[in-house]
C-alpha cells in the first residue's frame, strides 16, 4: 500500500491548523498554491531550496496582498507551510536571506552570482551567515534530475527584481538574462519564460479584481452612511413635524 500522502491528506492538514474560513475571492489563491506545493513536495526529484522558497513567499504576499482580516494572513501562511511538512519561519528566514543579498548585488554581480555564486561571494565578501544560501545554484547546475517549478522561476524573478527593478521592465533584456541563468542552471529556457509571463499576467488580474473589490466595498459604505444619516434626519425632523401639527390643530379651534 502506497503512503504517498494525498492532496486530501494535505486539504485536512491546512484546514486543521487554520481553522477561520478564508475570503472566498483568495480561497481559489490558496488552495492552487497548496495544490502546487503539495504536489511537489510528494516529487521524488523534489528538493526543497531557498529560491524556491522565495517564490512561495513572494507568490503567498503579492496574490494575497488585501486581505482582510490581515490578522488571518499569517495563520494561512503558516498552514500551507505545515500541511507541506515544512515550518513558516524557515520559509521566510530563507526567503529575507536571498533577498538580502540580492539587495547587495546589483545588475551584473547578481547575474553571476546567480550563475556561478562562489565567485561574487568572495569578491563581495556576502557575510557568513549567508554562505548557505550561496549554494543552490551549484546544486542545480550539478544536479541531473533538479525538479523544476514554477514557484522556482518566480523565486528567480523576484531576486532580478529585488537586484534591478529596471531590468525586469525591459521584456527583452529580462528574456535575454533569464536565457543566460537557465542555461548555467540547465532550466528549461522556454517554460520559465512562459511560467513568469503567466505570473506577471495574473498579478495584473488580481490587481484587477482586488481594485474592483475595492471599489464595491466603498460604494456599499457610501450606500449605508447615506441611509443612516436619512435616518437620523428624519429621526430630527420627526418632533418638530408632531409639534408642527398640534399647532395648526390648536389654532383651529
Amino acid at each position: 500500500m502506497s503512503n504517498v500522502r494525498t492532496v486530501s491528506d494535505t486539504k485536512r492538514d491546512f484546514y486543521s491548523h487554520h481553522t477561520r474560513p478564508i475570503n472566498s475571492i483568495y480561497r481559489r489563491v490558496v488552495e492552487e498554491l497548496m495544490v502546487e506545493m503539495h504536489l511537489l513536495s510528494v516529487n521524488v526529484d523534489f528538493h526543497y531550496d531557498p529560491i524556491y522558497a522565495l517564490g512561495v513567499v513572494t507568490s503567498f504576499n503579492r496574490f494575497m496582498e488585501g486581505y482582510k482580516p490581515e490578522a488571518d494572513k499569517e495563520s494561512i501562511f503558516a498552514a500551507l507551510c505545515q500541511a507541506v511538512g515544512g515550518t513558516w519561519q524557515q520559509y521566510r528566514q530563507d526567503a529575507e536571506g536571498l533577498l538580502l543579498i540580492a539587495g547587495r548585488l546589483y545588475g551584473n554581480d547578481l547575474i553571476s552570482w546567480l550563475t556561478s555564486p562562489t565567485s561574487v561571494e568572495r569578491s563581495r565578501d556576502v557575510p557568513n551567515t549567508l554562505n548557505a544560501m550561496t549554494t543552490p545554484a551549484i546544486g542545480i547546475a550539478q544536479n541531473p534530475k533538479f525538479k523544476y517549478s514554477r514557484l522556482f522561476a518566480i523565486g528567480l524573478f523576484t531576486l532580478l527584481e529585488q537586484g534591478d527593478s529596471e531590468l525586469v521592465k525591459n521584456q527583452k533584456e529580462l528574456n535575454e538574462v533569464l536565457e543566460q541563468i537557465s542555461q548555467a542552471l540547465h532550466l528549461p529556457q522556454e517554460k520559465v519564460q512562459k511560467d513568469l509571463e503567466l505570473y506577471r499576467s495574473n498579478l495584473e488580474k488580481m490587481a484587477q479584481v482586488q481594485s474592483a473589490m475595492a471599489d464595491i466595498i466603498q460604494a456599499d459604505r457610501k450606500k449605508r452612511e447615506q441611509r443612516l444619516q436619512d435616518k437620523n434626519q428624519a429621526e430630527t425632523s420627526s418632533p418638530d413635524d408632531t409639534s408642527n401639527s398640534y399647532k395648526e390643530v390648536s389654532g383651529r379651534r
